[in-house]
C-alpha cells in the first residue's frame, strides 16, 4: 500500500436489529468491561420495524476514524467505540476483492482508518434500546469489513463492550445474556434460546409516549442504583436466577400465561429498584403507569393475561400480546383511551400498519365511535396526545448484509457521509 497507489474506497453496509429485555439488565459488576450483575432475557424485534443501518468504509486516503449517527458526525474518541473497532482490528484476516481490484493484508489493518455512518429508524436514546441496535450493528459490519471469521458468541461479547444489550441483538428471536464468571469477561455472551419462528404467534406494539433523550443515561443510572440500592443486590441474588430458568421454560413451551407474569413482574421490579436508587430515578410517567393500569385491568377481567408489558430505561410501554386478534383488542383499548392528537390515523401507526385494518379502523370516525372498553369503571376518561405515535412489530431476525449499494449511507466516491 504505497504513496503510489490508486485512492480505493472499500465498505460494507449491515442492518442490525434492537432488542427488548424481558428479564432485565441493570447493573454492572465490572464497569471497564460492561459485565453485569445478572443475566437477562431479551426477545429481538423484526428488524424492517426497528433496527439500526451502518455503512463502514476503508481507504488509505482516510486521515483518521471518523463516524456519523442520523446525518450528525459525532466523537469516536469515546473508549466504547474504541474498544470494537481495537477488538475487531485485533482479528482482521486478508481481505481480496477481485471485483474492485483491492487487497489488504490483515497486518494493514492496524493502518487503515475507517468511516462509519449509522441510522437509526426509530429514536435514539429515549429508552427503545438504539443504543444495542447500533453498537451491534458497528461490530457485526467491522467484522464483515474486515473479514473476520468470529462466531456470533464471540461478537456478541465484542458488542458488549460497546453496549451491554448489544450482545442480544447478535441474535434474532429470544436471546439470553449469561453474565459469566470470569473477571476477564470472557464467557459473558449472547446465546440464542429459540430463532423467531418458534413463537412467531406473537405480536408487539410499542407505545411511544417520549422520543426525548432521558434525563438519567442508563449508564450513569446504573451506576448510581449499584452504589446505593440494597433492593439490586437482593434482585440480582436471590430473584433473578431462578426468573431466567421460569423464563427459559415459558418461551420454551410458549406458555404465555408464565410468560407475561413473569415479563411484567420483572419490568416492575426493575422500575422499584431504579426508585431505590439514591437520589430515585423516575423512568416512567404518568402515561406509563395509565397503560399499566388499562393492561393489568383487561387482564383481571379475563381471568388470565392476554398482554404482557414491559418499560427499558424511558417511559415507553412494550406491550406484547399472545396472538393477533388479541393485539387488534389491545389496539382499540390504546387508542380508545390515547386517540391521536392531529386527524392523521397513518402517521400514528408505524411498523406493521396492517394491524389498524384488522382491528377494524380505517378512520379517525372508527377511532372516535369505539365503545369503552368493558373492564373500564370511567369510561370517559381520554388522554389525546400523550402518546407520540405507537409501532406495531414482531419477533425478528438478526443482523444481515445489505449488499444492495442502494442502502450504503456513504458516498463510495469521496468517502463521506451521503448528504454531509
Amino acid at each position: 500500500m504505497g504513496a503510489t497507489e490508486p485512492q480505493w474506497v472499500l465498505m460494507a453496509t449491515g442492518r442490525s436489529p434492537t432488542n427488548i429485555a424481558v428479564i432485565k439488565y441493570w447493573g454492572k459488576r465490572d464497569e471497564a468491561l460492561i459485565l453485569p450483575v445478572n443475566d437477562s432475557i431479551s426477545v429481538t424485534l423484526d428488524p424492517d420495524h426497528l433496527s439500526a443501518t451502518t455503512t463502514v468504509a476503508a481507504s488509505p486516503a482516510f486521515p483518521s476514524d471518523r463516524m456519523w449517527l442520523n446525518g450528525k458526525e459525532i466523537s469516536l474518541s469515546g473508549g466504547r467505540f474504541q474498544s470494537c473497532l481495537r477488538e475487531i482490528r485485533k482479528r482482521a484476516r486478508d481481505v481480496d476483492d477481485e471485483k474492485k481490484g483491492i487487497k489488504i493484508k490483515k497486518e494493514d489493518w492496524e493502518k487503515l482508518h475507517v468511516h462509519i455512518a449509522s441510522y437509526n429508524n426509530f429514536p435514539t436514546a429515549a429508552g427503545l434500546a438504539s443504543s444495542a441496535a447500533g453498537l451491534a450493528c458497528l461490530v457485526f459490519t467491522l467484522g464483515k469489513l474486515m473479514n473476520v471469521n468470529e462466531d456470533y458468541g464471540e461478537l456478541s461479547s465484542i458488542a458488549r463492550q460497546g453496549s451491554g444489550s448489544a450482545c442480544r441483538s447478535i441474535y434474532g428471536g429470544f436471546v439470553k445474556w449469561c453474565m459469566g464468571k470470569n473477571d476477564d469477561g470472557s464467557d459473558s455472551m449472547a446465546v440464542q434460546l429459540v430463532n423467531e419462528s418458534h413463537w412467531d404467534d406473537l405480536v408487539i406494539i410499542i407505545a411511544v409516549v417520549s422520543s426525548k433523550q432521558k434525563e438519567t443515561s442508563s449508564t450513569s443510572g446504573m451506576r448510581d442504583t449499584v452504589e446505593t440500592s440494597p433492593l439490586l443486590q437482593y434482585r440480582a441474588q436471590t430473584v433473578v436466577p431462578s426468573r431466567i430458568l421460569k423464563m427459559e421454560d415459558a418461551i420454551k413451551n410458549r406458555d404465555f400465561e408464565s410468560f407475561a407474569r413473569l415479563t411484567c413482574a420483572d419490568s416492575n421490579q426493575f422500575h422499584a429498584v431504579c426508585l431505590d436508587t439514591s437520589p430515585p430515578i423516575f423512568y416512567m410517567n404518568d402515561t406509563s403507569h395509565r397503560i399499566i393500569s388499562l393492561v393489568e385491568k383487561w387482564n383481571h377481567s379475563e381471568g388470565t393475561p392476554q398482554v404482557a408489558y414491559t418499560f427499558d430505561a424511558g417511559p415507553n410501554a412494550v406491550l406484547i400480546a399472545r396472538n393477533r386478534k388479541t393485539a387488534t383488542l389491545l389496539l382499540q383499548r390504546l387508542l380508545y383511551t390515547f386517540p391521536p392528537q392531529e386527524n392523521d390515523l397513518d402517521s400514528y401507526m408505524l411498523g406493521d400498519k396492517s394491524i389498524l385494518s384488522d382491528a377494524g379502523l380505517q378512520s379517525i370516525a372508527d377511532v372516535e365511535a369505539l365503545p369503552a372498553p368493558p373492564e373500564m369503571k370511567a369510561p370517559n376518561q381520554k388522554f389525546k396526545g400523550d402518546v407520540s405515535y405507537f409501532i406495531c412489530s414482531r419477533p425478528g431476525a438478526g443482523p444481515k448484509v445489505l449488499t444492495d449499494e442502494g442502502h450504503a449511507l456513504i458516498d463510495s466516491a469521496t468517502g463521506l457521509a451521503k448528504g454531509v
